[in-house]
């Protein structure tokens, strides 16, 4: 029996969770990251593992990885200079994209620029039909014409987003070939082979996304690779992945664009064990590491999952957790505008400089500072001592934004943490609008290195019932690559009028679909055990513009049982809308497989509780609500489960620090979480 360890790695520091496969015992530790060096906080962290827990890297039998490099790199726009080539006349796709504001009730909001500037995308003559059949074959000089363009202009590499592409990817496969003959060593991405979904510019902004960032984080992923082999772990890492699954690393550096969400998906699969076993119905996971803020929502202890989740300022179309990120972390830089307005992110100081109290060159304000300036930081180090927060050097850069404001230190640094969570609320006000859900039966669990920060303020906000902090929240994402699931998505486009003569077709694409899930899973990932397949389907009445995704039985949709289908589809729809129409035609869009293979869940031990009134080991003076006030500090080691307490407090423990404001109170339960909710009136 050995080890099995899931590393996260944010844009400050990078976290690791052991679990002991005999005992059942989880450690956890974090130290910083290293983007200037990818891999490197590997190392360290695996030589930390034999220096304080006595693994040795030999004892690791199962390494996991979750990383935010995808998505940072949206939020942050430090991806590839891409060229894209689109069929001729069809060049506007990204500009044009669904012709929606950001903000529908602003008549100033501006959509964001594209991540394809428009003088980079050059059409290509040669058209497909509806169908997939050829309507005009390619012209091999618009080609030529296109790649020699693009190379003069410093494109760093090409995605191919033809019309109709999803039906018959032909047009781009031989784009691609012949761009990689005139061009050899370029990057070429084509949306048929990165996610062949209909809708051009869902496709397109797809890929776009796929390619702005794979160079980058397959040069991390063989980095990691590398690091491993150097420091003696034998085992091959497997990745998050966006869909809540885990993968080969292999696959993650051909298919980037499957673990853009990776490091938030991990904490959102560990926030929904961690709720499933304390027996919480409905939450919101809010993770706050060093670059943004994630939040999702989870319902009976499972997450939900869909498409078009937010990325920075774009939607990406593939099969995943459903989290919102906005840019504003625990290292997000907080700025005066023009107007002289106070703003907070999308930029990050990341790990270094990071943020000034960090002591590591950073001398630009983040939220981290703001929290030292109150006095909410700065009781005892941070990251597992890797950190010794200087607070002088928050509040000298705190001073250079309230002498442009005119305030004092200290309210400045109040406002740019109410910034901070005012943009969370205004995401968590969407996620409400979505799900038509009530926010007064949920709890939060905040997690991440800040998310325990700012968890209880942003819970104050919204009126949710309590704030549940777990027992080391600073590397629940780790945790959560750890019990994650090998998982993957398959999907075949057939776009047809439903009829009953194509129940062959059906059986077909299915049977196709399970083929190359199982190849997947036996091939690729080297899993020859027991694994779950689940199917379901694209439809929609004709007529209608978009479509549901609707669950079907697994042996139906092989059978090609046609009446299945339609039953299943009017149910879902009855379900979702309060109505049904049997008699109208149906559309089939997609045809969609899932297969998991369960891994091994550690599990979490119940302690007994003994219900004590908890004493704090000092009081600290803390700016809240616009004024100094004394605050209760604990430290989380001496908590025991029944512990209780009023805030203002503070608690502080090795992976970070729990903020609760005046009238809450907190409780310990019987698995070591905080557990806080307002105080009701005697």
């Amino acid at each position: 029996m050995g080890y099995r360890v899931g590393v996260d790695i944010g844009g400050s520091f990078t976290d690791f969770a052991v679990f002991h496969e005999e005992t059942g015992k989880i450690s956890s530790m974090k130290t910083f990251s290293r983007p200037d060096e990818p891999g490197a906080e590997v190392i360290e962290g695996i030589r930390l593992l034999g220096e304080r827990y006595g693994i040795q890297p030999a004892d690791i039998t199962y390494f996991t990885h979750g990383t935010t490099v995808g998505i940072n790199t949206v939020i942050q726009r430090r991806g590839l200079k891409l060229a894209l080539f689109t069929t001729r006349n069809f060049e506007d796709v990204l500009e044009l994209a669904r012709l929606k504001g950001p903000d529908m009730y602003s008549l100033l909001s501006k959509r964001p620029a594209p991540l394809v500037r428009r003088s980079m995308v050059f059409g290509i003559v040669g058209r497909l039909n509806a169908d997939g059949s050829e309507r005009e074959p390619l012209d091999d000089a618009s080609i030529v014409a296109a790649v020699e363009a693009a190379r003069a202009k410093g494109a760093e590499g090409i995605v191919v987003s033809l019309l109709h592409a999803y039906r018959n990817p032909a047009h781009e496969l031989a784009v691609r070939e012949r761009i990689e003959a005139l061009w050899p060593g370029v990057f070429v991405n084509c949306s048929s082979q990165t996610w062949p979904i209909i809708r051009e510019y869902e496709r397109t902004i797809t890929s776009v996304i796929g390619g702005y960032v794979q160079p980058r984080v397959a040069h991390y992923l063989g980095s990691l690779q590398a690091a491993l082999k150097r420091a003696g772990v034998d085992c091959e890492p497997r990745l998050t992945k966006s869909n809540g699954g885990v993968m080969s690393a292999e696959q993650g550096k051909r298919d980037c664009v499957q673990m853009i969400l990776s490091g938030t998906a991990s904490g959102v699969i560990g926030a929904a064990h961690l709720a499933k076993t304390c027996g919480i119905a409905n939450a919101l996971s809010l993770d706050i590491g060093g670059t943004s803020a994630d939040i999702s929502v989870i319902s009976d202890g499972e997450p939900r999952y869909g498409t078009g989740e937010l990325i920075g300022d774009f939607n990406i179309h593939i099969p995943s957790v459903s989290v919102s990120s906005v840019g504003e972390g625990g290292g997000s830089i907080a700025w005066v505008d023009d107007l002289g307005v106070l703003k907070v992110g999308p930029e990050s100081a990341g790990s270094r400089p990071g943020p000034a109290c960090y002591g590591r060159g950073g001398d630009r304000p983040t939220i981290t500072d703001a929290m030292a300036a109150t006095g909410l930081l700065g009781h005892a180090p941070l990251g597992y001592s890797a950190v010794d927060v200087d607070v002088e050097a928050s509040r000298r850069a705190i001073a250079k934004l309230s002498d442009r404001l005119g305030e004092s230190v200290e309210e400045t640094a109040e406002a740019i943490l109410n910034v901070a969570i005012s943009g969370m609320y205004t995401e968590v006000s969407a996620l409400i609008s979505k799900y038509g859900i009530d926010i007064s039966e949920f709890s939060i669990l905040a997690f991440g290195g800040a998310g325990p920060m700012l968890g209880c303020h942003l819970a104050q906000e919204l009126g949710v019932k309590e704030t549940v902090i777990p027992l080391t929240p600073g590397v629940l994402s780790a945790l959560g690559g750890l019990i994650a699931d090998l998982k993957s998505d398959f999907l075949s486009t057939v776009y047809l009028d439903l009829q009953d003569d194509d129940g062959p077709l059906i059986a077909n694409e299915y049977a196709r679909l399970k083929g190359a899930a199982e190849e997947w899973l036996l091939d690729e990932q080297g899993f020859a055990g027991q694994a779950a397949v689940t199917v379901s389907a694209d439809m929609r009445y004709k007529g209608q513009s978009y479509e549901l995704d609707v669950p079907v039985d697994l042996d139906a949709a092989l059978a090609g049982d046609v009446a299945a289908f339609s039953t299943a589809f009017h149910a879902e729809h009855e379900r979702m809308y309060g109505h049904k129409n049997t008699a109208a035609p149906l559309q089939l869009i997609s045809l969609k497989l899932v297969i998991t293979a369960a891994g091994e869940k550690p599990s979490f031990e119940e302690q007994d509780v003994v219900d004590a009134h908890a004493e704090p080991a000092n009081r600290v003076q803390v700016f809240m609500g616009g004024v100094w006030r004394e605050a209760s500090l604990f430290h989380r080691a001496a908590l025991a489960p029944g512990h209780h307490f009023q805030g203002p407090a503070i608690v502080a423990q090795d992976d970070t620090t729990t903020v609760i404001p005046a009238q809450y109170v907190c409780r310990v339960d019987r698995n070591g979480n905080l557990r806080v909710a307002r105080e009701l009136a005697s």
